[in-house]
């Protein structure tokens, strides 16, 4: 048996014939569920209706999922160029205003399945950009109508302008300092929402990687199949370095 079969947060029972492990068997992914759950719940919504509805959509769902103890299935670890950058930003965010939500990702990294989400992604974006599912219909978490994951994105990074059709996002900002179109910087502890069809486009700072909680809320068959593309031109993308 192989050291990833022992340890219940990176596999599932070596054993086919073995129950299937569910969230609260694995206390490390509970955990990371909870630190989402209570930045939902405790965050401020900054007076905005829409922000405060979205917390509660999230929070609501979520600890609903937490309370059925859904069953976990992994997918194989995987790792892109990116992430040679994240045992910096969870330093980064240890120190920050989402400590905790940092620390408990550090628990399970070692499980996460990194991704592009698009069919053609542009050969500099695959360098600096890549997600992982943490709570969705891919797992490990399973649920229908609510995803959770996280975004890196390396130094100097420009993400692409892009949006969610039939989707609501919510970005937390765990470490680094970032922009969303341009017209604010976000530092940890930041929320920012992009309702259905926003369109956006991200910047992150020069010197240190950046790493980003979110939320997508939606009906199931979007959450199944977001589709997701890239709406700038070539040409922009050119012109950015991308």
């Amino acid at each position: 048996m192989t050291d990833t079969q022992n340890d219940p947060a990176t596999a599932c029972p070596a054993d086919p014939a073995a129950p299937a492990l569910r969230l609260h068997d694995v206390p490390d992914w509970l955990y990371l569920l909870r630190e989402f759950e209570a930045l939902y719940r405790h965050g401020s919504a900054g007076g905005a209706r829409a922000i405060r509805s979205h917390r509660k959509r999230v929070r609501d769902t979520l600890s609903a999922i937490i309370d059925a103890n859904p069953e976990l299935t992994f997918r194989d670890p995987h790792a892109k160029p990116v992430t040679a950058h994240l045992g910096r930003a969870l330093d980064r965010g240890e120190r920050g205003a989402v400590a905790g939500l940092s620390r408990a990702l550090s628990r399970v990294a070692g499980a996460l399945t990194w991704e592009y989400g698009y069919e053609k992604v542009p050969k500099a974006l695959a360098r600096k950009y890549a997600y992982c599912e943490v709570l969705g219909p891919r797992g490990p978490v399973k649920a229908e109508r609510l995803i959770l994951g996280f975004v890196l994105f390396a130094p100097a990074t420009t993400y692409p302008q892009h949006s969610h059709k039939e989707i609501e996002e919510s970005y937390i900002s765990v470490s680094g300092d970032w922009s969303e179109n341009e017209v604010a910087v976000h530092a940890p502890g930041s929320l920012i929402l992009n309702r259905p069809g926003d369109e956006h486009r991200i910047t992150t700072a020069e010197l240190d990687p950046c790493l980003l909680a979110y939320a997508w809320v939606g009906a199931e068959s979007s959450l199944a199949a977001p589709g997701m593309k890239l709406t700038a031109t070539r040409k922009a993308r050119m012109a950015s370095g991308i």
